[in-house]
């Protein structure tokens, strides 16, 4: 009872219809079909994923038939859920090259001996148009541009495209065809689940359930993305894993404690009490960054994370053993930050140099067109790399 009532509460935003009736299946002794799924819309997860990651394996813990669904068809057309824009439209060969990658990082969570695999393109290809048109029979459309960023972009006068529509169609059609009994997601993910609902309950009769996790916060307190450059990436170096948890705001040490670690609840509510003694919360903070990094990657290399950033950020040293990059002799500032994963894209190297946080030598580059000259270029306070030009 107490295993159910964790996996029911940490990290949980939402169970519909209610969780006492799904703690009441999970402890009926009958093994239920939950699942996750995600779209491999880019090449990469990062800690705020995790989350959801992380409540599937515990599902898969408890011994229920757990399944990670792989979004190879419904990324075809691509969830704009959480989006203001209508999403590029992908190739199956983009598609299968970002999915290359997922299931590496999602073994830093997910224990896959415990979970399956499967591909929502196994079924979603075989509907015909009389298939479709029947499931879109189950929804009306003041359902779907009911929906408030959906809504907005119509106000707004921007294109919504008609195949977005059929979305949550599709995801409704997965748990469907998988006989699910429990989804499992994020927030944003509410109303794509509801569709696997909706359908469970008119073509099979049966009642299943939607647990949504709760979002974690970026670096900087706002949802964490790879657009706003905020996010803690599972396949970031064990440094710069470090140097970011270390960065995030102190109000947010709890949330990252009890989503983005496998400490106890016990152990949670030590820290809790820590820091209302008005402990330094640097200090948990170096406690939680090991956390992470050791969780994510080993004890060796959390041990070693640790020594370098107190080494360069604590004690202001540059590391001895820097990381050398080449790059050829024309490229610029906000190219370069690029090519040496400090950004994300040009546009968010931009804001870096213009925020004043960009050095060579330490001479601060003003110009995200400026050609750089060798040494060592410095991200920040707590970024170094060694820069050679060629």
């Amino acid at each position: 009872m107490k295993q159910v009532e964790e996996i029911l509460t940490r990290g949980v935003a939402n169970i519909i219809p209610n969780k006492n009736m799904l703690a009441g299946k999970l402890m009926s002794g009958k093994k239920l079909n939950i699942y996750l799924g995600i779209d491999p819309t880019s090449t990469k997860i990062h800690l705020g994923h995790a989350v959801v990651l992380r409540k599937l394996n515990q599902f898969a813990l408890l011994g229920q038939n757990v399944t990670f669904l792989i979004g190879d068809f419904t990324a075809l057309i691509g969830d704009t859920s959480d989006k203001d824009s209508e999403r590029p439209a992908l190739t199956i060969e983009e598609i299968e090259e970002n999915f290359k990658t997922y299931k590496k990082q999602a073994e830093k969570i997910l224990d896959f001996n415990k979970v399956k695999v499967r591909y929502n393109s196994e079924w979603l290809k075989k509907l015909n148009f009389v298939d479709i048109l029947k499931l879109t029979q189950h929804f009306s459309v003041g359902d779907f541009v009911g929906r408030e960023l959906i809504k907005k972009r119509l106000t707004d006068g921007k294109r919504v495209g008609l195949h977005e529509f059929l979305y949550p169609v599709m995801q409704g059609y997965d748990s469907y065809f998988m006989d699910t009994d429990l989804q499992i997601g994020g927030t944003d993910q509410t109303f794509n689940m509801q569709a696997g609902r909706a359908l469970i309950r008119d073509l099979k009769e049966k009642e299943s359930f939607v647990l949504t996790t709760v979002i974690l916060e970026g670096t900087d307190t706002r949802k964490m993305s790879k657009s706003w450059g905020n996010a803690i990436w599972l396949d970031d170096k064990p440094f710069d894993i470090y140097r970011k948890v270390m960065a995030i705001n102190d109000d947010l040490i709890l949330n990252y404690l009890m989503l983005a670690t496998n400490f106890s609840l016990e152990e949670v509510g030590r820290f809790e009490k820590r820091l209302k003694s008005k402990e330094n919360p640097r200090d948990i903070k170096k406690e939680l960054a090991f956390e992470i990094v050791k969780e994510l990657v080993d004890e060796k290399s959390a041990k070693k994370a640790k020594e370098e950033f107190e080494k360069t950020v604590q004690n202001k040293e540059v590391p001895q053993n820097l990381h050398t990059i080449t790059v050829r002799r024309d490229m610029t500032a906000s190219e370069v930050l690029v090519n040496a994963n400090f950004s994300q894209s040009k546009s968010e190297a931009k804001r870096l140099i213009e925020q004043g946080g960009v050095t060579v030598n330490d001479k601060k580059i003003t110009d995200q067109n400026q050609v750089l000259e060798e040494g060592i270029l410095k991200v920040g306070k707590k970024r170094f790399v060694k820069l050679v030009v060629k």
